[in-house]
């Protein structure tokens, strides 16, 4: 077990906690509430076709992933008296909330296809704001602290801030169909996306105010961002990321997110489906409000009970194990699904919650603060200027084409299946199919995870060596 202790100088105060806290509030919410909008009501609001609301899920994430790594260069090698990465944070909150307000104002009497393109075209506006203000903030949680045990403590603070979205998202299926609030469910997407919007404004730039990144006045080696210099610029991004990918344990944490988040990304609609077509015969009404305690009660045991132990474990134990355990555990939590839908004892759904919570708990929480870790290795490796910013892009571009595939696999699982949104029924076999791909999918995937994760190398000591050698060759005290 560890014995090192973090020191002073180290330590994130607590304003910039809560605030870097609050730009992943707005990190999670945004796609919730897109996923929710995305994957159910465009289904049952808009009665649009499963696999073209799976296309829109997907596609335009594949345009998105493209241009993160863009941002992360400009974020990096940004010269202002504001710091390389705030204005941006800034800026993008605002752009993108106004965007996602806009993307949902579609009429359920247009066509299928107008809503359709509609809504591709908006998304993929609304997603270059998006990337504006994600990847700086991703890059700035990465130097707000070079201590390998504070950068757990800060992202496991951030991750629980970020799951209160997902204790709100959730009682959207249960807000939107409400005929006493909304005389349709369009109508109530409508409202909702204003309402969602304009919460991301204002979370979104308090990051911007508050926290504060590595010093860059004197950092060496940055590129000018101008027009002139942009043959330059993209030369000199493909030398940063193909340096990037030659960075064994970084692609090791990749492979692993993309496998476990989107393993669970793909089926994330299918325990309200099952909740309400197969417990209770495709009532919304008799539902009520279980489909949105069942992820609420996820969120609140990821963010109260799950995260404190996963960050417990990584100090004790180390980021790697702390990934295996949770990640293990998050299987049999998936297994116990099926058991778990039972319509003679609906409180049976809360069964596997905790369990299954150690799988995006543990996730978010340890990679993120193993990327900074990776970071130290890429400085020590190719030097100045430190590339947080692009390693940011890189790791969620691999989360973004990893959730494209998802959306548009989900979307098409669904289709396979036999599974129509707008019946108000389904058949037994449809259901019973739909139960085996909610368990099996994201059970399979979390477990290549851990036989990516297997050999990790970048062990606290090791973490430590570097920041010594880091620490000399830049001549600080």
């Amino acid at each position: 077990m560890s014995k090192i202790i973090t020191a002073r100088k180290d330590k994130v105060p607590f304003v910039q906690k809560i605030s870097f806290g609050s730009g992943h509030f707005v990190l999670n919410i945004l796609p919730g509430t897109l996923g929710v909008f995305i994957q159910y009501f465009l289904l049952t609001a808009f009665g649009m076709d499963p696999f073209l609301a799976g296309l829109l899920g997907g596609l335009p994430r594949i345009f998105d992933a493209l241009t993160d790594p863009i941002m992360g260069f400009i974020s990096d090698n940004t010269k202002s008296k504001w710091g390389r990465r705030r204005p941006y944070i800034f800026f993008g909150a605002i752009f993108s909330g106004l965007m996602f307000i806009l993307m949902w104002q579609i009429d359920e009497n247009d066509t299928e296809m107008y809503n359709f393109w509609y809504i591709m075209i908006l998304q993929i506006i609304f997603l270059i704001g998006n990337t504006i203000f994600a990847t700086p903030l991703i890059g700035l949680g990465y130097e707000m602290t070079s201590d390998y045990k504070e950068r757990t403590r800060l992202m496991a603070f951030s991750n629980t801030m970020g799951q209160f979205a997902w204790m709100i998202v959730p009682w959207l299926y249960f807000i939107i169909p409400d005929e006493t609030l909304f005389t349709t469910q369009a109508e109530g997407v409508r409202f909702m996306a204003i309402v969602v919007g304009l919460i991301c404004i204002v979370f979104g730039i308090i990051p911007a105010i508050f926290c504060r990144g590595i010093d860059a006045e004197n950092m060496e080696n940055r590129k000018e961002i101008n027009m002139k210099t942009l043959s330059s610029n993209l030369k000199d991004l493909f030398i940063g990321i193909k340096q990037i990918t030659r960075n064994k344990p970084f692609m090791k944490l990749c492979g692993a997110t993309f496998l476990v988040f989107n393993g669970f990304q793909m089926v994330a609609a299918f325990s309200v489906y099952i909740i309400v077509f197969y417990m209770y015969g495709g009532s919304y009404e008799a539902a009520g409000t279980w489909p949105a305690w069942f992820n609420t009660v996820n969120a609140i045991a990821t963010a109260f009970l799950i995260i404190p132990i996963i960050s417990w474990m990584a100090n004790k134990l180390g980021k790697r194990k702390a990934f295996l355990i949770s990640t293990f555990i998050s299987i049999i939590g998936y297994i116990l699904k099926w058991w778990a839908f039972d319509i003679d004892n609906p409180y049976l759904v809360f069964m596997p919650i905790p369990l299954m919570a150690f799988g995006l708990g543990g996730l978010f929480t340890l990679m993120m603060s193993m990327t900074a870790d990776v970071c130290d290795l890429d400085e020590l490796e190719n030097g100045m200027p430190r590339k947080e910013g692009t390693f940011g892009a890189i790791y969620w571009w691999m989360v973004k084409l990893g959730q494209a595939i998802a959306l548009i696999l989900g979307g098409l699982v669904l289709k396979l299946i036999g599974f129509d949104g707008e019946l108000p029924t389904q058949t037994a076999e449809t259901l019973h199919q739909l139960r085996i791909a909610d368990i099996t999918i994201p059970a399979v995937t979390a477990a290549l995870a851990m036989i990516v994760m297997w050999k990790y190398s970048l062990t606290e000591s090791r973490a430590m060596e570097i920041k010594e050698e880091l620490v000399e060759r830049r001549g600080e005290l």
